[in-house]
C-alpha cells in the first residue's frame, strides 16, 4: 500500500480536523495510507533527535508528502526539505489567504489553495487520478 506523509503543525494541528479527516477517507478510496506524524507520535522536549530521526524514516518510506502551511511551521519546513531532498513528491497546501511561502512553494510539484474540506478533497482526488 503506497503511504503519504502529512506534516502539519504539532501546536495548530487542532484547527483541522474537519481537512485531516476528509483527507483520511479520500486517502482511504485511493488505497494510500495518511501518516499524520503529530497524531501518530508523542516526544518529549528532549526527544528532539530521536523525533527527527523518527520523522526522516517516516518519511522515507512515504511515497509524497502533504505540507499543510496555512500556519507556517519550522518543523514543517524540515520536512519538506528532507523530501526535497529525497525527490519525495510534495503537495504544498494553505487556506485561501494565508501567507504564500515561496520556499514551499519552490519545492513542490502542487500548490493547493483551498477554502474548505470539501474543496481540498476535490483538488487532492484530481491529482490522486
Amino acid at each position: 500500500m503506497k503511504k503519504a506523509y502529512l506534516a502539519i503543525s504539532y501546536s495548530k494541528r487542532k484547527h483541522f480536523n474537519k481537512e485531516i479527516d476528509s483527507l483520511k477517507s479520500l486517502f482511504k478510496k485511493h488505497k494510500i495510507e495518511l501518516l499524520v506524524f503529530v497524531d501518530k507520535y508523542n516526544f518529549k522536549s528532549n526527544q528532539e533527535q530521536e523525533m527527527m530521526k523518527t520523522a526522516f524514516d517516516e518519511i522515507d518510506s512515504s511515497d509524497l508528502l502533504i505540507a499543510e502551511l496555512t500556519t507556517k511551521s519550522i518543523g514543517v519546513g524540515i520536512e519538506i526539505g528532507y523530501a526535497y531532498a529525497t525527490r519525495k513528491p510534495i503537495i504544498y497546501l494553505r487556506k485561501k489567504g494565508a501567507e504564500y511561502s515561496t520556499t514551499a512553494a519552490g519545492t513542490s510539484k502542487h500548490i493547493i489553495e483551498y477554502e474548505n474540506e470539501f474543496d481540498l478533497v476535490n483538488f487532492i482526488d484530481k491529482i490522486l487520478n
